[in-house]
């Protein structure tokens, strides 16, 4: 599968605004084929700032993913609220969901 985990720092005026504004993307996103997850995360620490936790069954469901109208629109419509350029982390890796944490079994 496809990990990724792209960080994005809201400019403070669209915080309260961002998961609106994303919405229709992330909607998109979860009705395609091959998109395991595609979650959102405010982070504790700097409440400007977003993760987006997604995955993609293989790399073909990925390239779908980036060429598509909506990840076009998705981007066009996050550009202006933004304070910089977002960072990523992007790997391929085995499986296929979450696995448990067996350090904290309950």
């Amino acid at each position: 599968m496809i990990f990724i985990v792209v960080r994005f720092a809201v400019a403070d005026e669209h915080v309260d605004g961002w998961l609106d504004r994303t919405r229709e993307f992330t909607e998109a996103t979860r009705s395609e084929p091959g998109n395991l997850w595609f979650d959102w995360f405010r982070s504790a620490d700097d409440p400007s700032e977003f993760a987006l936790v997604e995955a993609f069954a293989d790399g073909d469901a990925g390239a779908a993913h980036v060429n598509s109208q909506h990840f076009k629109a998705g981007l066009d419509a996050m550009r202006p609220a933004l304070k910089e350029t977002p960072r990523i982390i992007s790997r391929d890796v085995e499986g296929s969901d979450w696995s448990e944490m067996g350090e904290l079994t309950i």
